[in-house]
């Protein structure tokens, strides 16, 4: 039974990959699975952003950068979109991928600065009778808890209903006390643009509504607008890609029928070259991509390049293993026994295999950290790729094989690829 323990371990790894990645056999469907497919997979598009200095932001530094990714992933996760990538792109450019919605609703609302601003009206000019001047009350759409939509009697116009934060509440409160002992209108900007002065009859405090030549989607986009902040500074769409879910599909089914015969043609090589170890690293290569599909269930988004990386794995999931078959032959011609050779060609073979592998993995690193979009997914997978099958060569391959060498029949040269029958059978 003890030398069963691991191979027992590397069965429930396998089952908990499979339970993640498909659930039950019952309901298994590779569509509706739990991998997450990226923009160039299930369809969507891809837009890129460039912020536009103003009068009062003349330079675009880092920090107006940061404080508009905030609000642009704000208003994407506001709009139902929870696999958005969004990310900056050099100095002043951001690019967003939308996956499986309606790019037009989410460029409609990342679009809009929103800059909300309450406004009354400068009486010294109103008392020369010169043109209305409005002037800033402070009270911005900073001071906003919340927005939310609500119909206006008939249902043809819609409304913004606001919540103030404890701030903005006594600032607002104090500013409409003063408009209504006059009966004074409260002005509201949107984008420094008057949408609507209503008369102020008595103090508000907490709470109000913006009223307006609103539609039902103009006034959800606007919610969301308010909800999520105001841009620190416009953004132009300066360029825009929409990728076809009937392109994504087929890319995903070349893909996997790629996959496919590269592991068809991988395990017929292995077995044909190494026989027995052959068999047991298509076993473990199997156990590879059951792992690799698991984890990529656990949060990571799987795009076309993602899925070259992971067929690329495929084969280099191998080459740990052809190296420690190479010095187990090497170690059978030299007529030592099976055990030894087996155990020694994976010591000797350890040292090159983890070299290889960190010097993949510090190039995925790399990729990674100063690579975008696909070329970061790429990155992703093959490292996953690279771990995994170092896991399967150095522990399942070997494991599998241990197993093996418990039946006489296989502690034979011939079963590792050597004719010459000048070894010792015995342990």
């Amino acid at each position: 039974m003890k030398g069963f323990t691991i191979p027992l371990l590397i069965a429930a790894i396998l089952g908990l990959s499979a339970y993640w990645l498909w659930g039950t056999p019952s309901n298994f469907d590779f569509k509706k699975n739990n991998l997450k497919l990226g923009l160039d997979l299930i369809g969507g598009a891809q837009l890129i952003f460039e912020a536009q200095p103003t009068e009062t932001v003349p330079e675009i530094k880092q920090e107006v950068m940061d404080g508009l990714l905030k609000v642009i992933e704000t208003r994407i996760n506001a709009s139902g979109t929870s696999e958005a990538n969004v990310q900056q792109v050099g100095s002043k450019r951001i690019l967003v991928e939308i996956p499986g919605v309606d790019p037009e609703l989410v460029k409609r609302r990342l679009l809009k600065t929103a800059k909300l601003e309450f406004k009354e009206l400068d009486l010294k000019n109103k008392a020369n009778n010169k043109q209305e001047v409005w002037i800033s009350t402070g009270v911005t759409g900073a001071d906003l808890k919340r927005a939310s939509t609500s119909p206006e009697d008939g249902g043809n116009n819609w409304t913004i209903l606001f919540e103030l934060k404890e701030k903005g509440a006594e600032k607002f409160g104090i500013l409409t006390e003063r408009l209504a002992k006059n009966q004074l209108p409260l002005g509201i900007f949107l984008d420094d643009k008057l949408i609507s002065a209503p008369r102020v009859n008595s103090q508000i405090k907490q709470s109000g509504q913006i009223t307006g030549d609103f539609t039902l989607e103009t006034a959800k986009d606007l919610a969301v607008q308010l909800n999520a902040g105001a841009l620190p500074v416009p953004i132009n769409l300066i360029s825009e890609r929409t990728v076809g879910a009937t392109l994504g599909q087929d890319s995903i089914n070349k893909s996997l029928k790629a996959a496919i015969i590269g592991f068809i043609i991988v395990a017929i090589f292995m077995i044909a070259i190494y026989k027995l170890p052959g068999f047991l690293a298509t076993l473990a290569l199997l156990a590879y991509t059951l792992i690799s599909l698991g984890l990529f269930t656990r949060g990571i988004t799987l795009t076309l390049a993602g899925i070259a990386g992971f067929i690329l794995s495929i084969g280099m999931a191998v080459d740990a293993n052809v190296l420690i078959f190479e010095r187990i032959k090497e170690e059978l011609k030299q007529g030592k026994s099976v055990f030894s050779s087996v155990e020694e060609g994976f010591k000797k073979a350890f040292p090159s295999i983890f070299d290889s592998n960190l010097n993949t993995l510090i190039v995925c690193v790399i990729l990674g950290f100063l690579g975008t979009g696909l070329v970061k997914g790429f990155a992703i997978t093959l490292a996953i790729g690279v771990l995994i099958s170092f896991f399967s060569a150095i522990v399942i391959t070997h494991e599998l094989m241990k197993v093996f060498l418990l039946m006489p029949i296989f502690r034979k040269a011939f079963w590792y690829g050597v004719k010459e029958e000048r070894v010792s059978y015995n342990k």
